[in-house]
């Protein structure tokens, strides 16, 4: 006797195929159209189809199996039609599908301006020129954002440390047409993409809370979902209060961080999804956050400090390049009405940087100057008499460790990019020196 191996169906898209193979098999449904047609959708018990989760994704698939097209509910068409070259058929009702299927019903594909729908979706809310004074973390923001390097802020509450992170998407590199399509993919296998936005032509902003599980954060679950960081790719990871996350939740994110990507394995499936992100930090200085301040006196012992502080591994604090002390903003700068500059000037600049990294790294997998391998920073890090001789100096008085080095190396190599040197000079290592504050206190 021959034993059919059967695959268990998990979720609801299966709904609208399984019952147009059952009609098919029965001789409702002429077999023609199916061959050339991927079928899905959720079912409702009157018939009607339901929105379902991973539409994009499911029309790309289809479109590199050489299929004519897709067949799916109607308010999912707007986001599947975003795939040029393949025919997108919204259907209401699973009879309506059994008439198009037949021949004997015909639906306009769904079609969909894909210029208008990625240039509609560029805006954002927030811009640099709200926030005021600030300037020497704005500079900091504007060298993390041109080199694609992570980034910690250390300051009191209220030195405006989250309104600062938030308004980081502002001045990456706007996002291209291949980053829209995969930034999307996650947001629509997650359920998560909002029924007007058919394509997010935005960099995504994702803010956990510490109370964060790692299954939340890195992705998983029963049915393997992505988290936080993969819904973060092409965009910023902001996590406020760093040391308040659990440890453990803070180890798994290392290597996602790394490798750009994250791989969840159950018993019966293996995901990857994609995670490249700029990870932005921000904590208090100590747990009462007024260590350092002028005006607020700090109620916190030296073993309060280190036990607040060493929450934080070393192999994590190893993956951020720039450390930038945010102290509380002055009443002065506070009642100035004068306006500071906006987010699209500062952008001007990262994005004339990030072309002379790209053409620099032309031909390689590298994308910007924070994923230089030590090869590509002994190539194009090499420095004049002068700053060797700074950083050997403060090298040597510091401590700084061999990780320590190579990242003040990338980030000098990235300030000198916005000034537009071919040569890293003198001020721009001791530029890159001054991000580093966390090093500076514990040496």
């Amino acid at each position: 006797m021959q034993v059919k191996k059967f695959l268990r169906k998990e979720g609801a898209a299966y709904d609208l195929p399984i019952s147009i193979g059952i009609l098919a098999a029965t001789g409702v449904v002429k077999p023609a159209l199916l061959q050339q047609y991927s079928l899905l959708g959720e079912l409702s018990l009157d018939g009607g189809l339901k929105t379902i989760r991973g539409a994009l994704s499911m029309a790309v698939a289809a479109r590199r199996a050489g299929l004519k097209g897709i067949v799916l509910p109607a308010e999912n068409a707007p986001e599947a039609a975003v795939v040029e070259g393949l025919e997108i058929i919204g259907a209401t009702t699973l009879a309506q599908v059994v008439e198009f299927l037949s021949g004997r019903e015909g639906i306009e594909p769904c079609r969909v301006d894909l210029q208008e729908l990625f240039s509609s979706g560029c805006e954002y809310g927030e811009d640099f020129s709200e926030v005021k004074g600030q300037e020497h973390t704005k500079r900091a923001l504007e060298v993390a954002a041109s080199g694609g390097h992570n980034i910690l802020m250390i300051g009191p509450p209220g030195s405006g440390k989250t309104m600062l992170a938030r308004r980081i998407p502002t001045i990456l590199p706007q996002m291209s047409f291949d980053e829209a399509i995969e930034t999307t993919k996650i947001f629509s296998v997650s359920g998560m993409l909002e029924k007007e936005r058919a394509l997010l032509a935005v960099r995504p902003f994702r803010s956990p809370h510490h109370t964060i599980s790692d299954v939340g954060l890195i992705g998983g679950g029963t049915t393997p979902k992505p988290g936080e960081v993969s819904l973060a790719h092409n965009g910023v990871l902001f996590l406020d209060e760093l040391p308040e996350f659990k440890k453990n939740v803070l180890e798994v994110l290392r290597q996602p961080i790394e490798d750009g990507r994250v791989t969840i394995s159950r018993s019966l499936v293996s995901l990857t999804y994609p995670s490249r992100v700029m990870l932005v930090a921000a904590m208090n200085p100590c747990p009462c956050g007024y260590l350092s301040d002028p005006i607020h006196a700090c109620s916190c012992t030296p073993i309060a400090i280190h036990r607040y502080r060493s929450r934080i591994s070393g192999p994590l604090l190893d993956r951020i390049d720039i450390h930038i002390e945010v102290p509380a903003v002055k009443y002065r700068e506070l009642a100035d009405r004068g306006e500071a500059e906006n987010s699209a000037a500062i952008a001007a600049r990262v994005e004339r940087s990030r072309e002379i990294q790209l053409e620099r790294y032309r031909g390689t997998r590298i994308h910007c100057n924070a994923q230089m391998t030590p090869r590509f920073i002994k190539k194009h890090c090499e420095l004049d008499a002068t700053g060797n001789r700074m950083l050997e100096l403060v090298t040597d008085r510091l401590g700084f460790s061999a990780r320590t080095y190579n990242r003040i190396l990338k980030v000098a190599r990235t300030i000198a990019d916005l000034d537009g040197s071919e040569n890293i000079r003198e001020q721009h290592i001791a530029e890159a020196i001054q991000y580093r504050s966390l090093d500076r206190k514990t040496q």
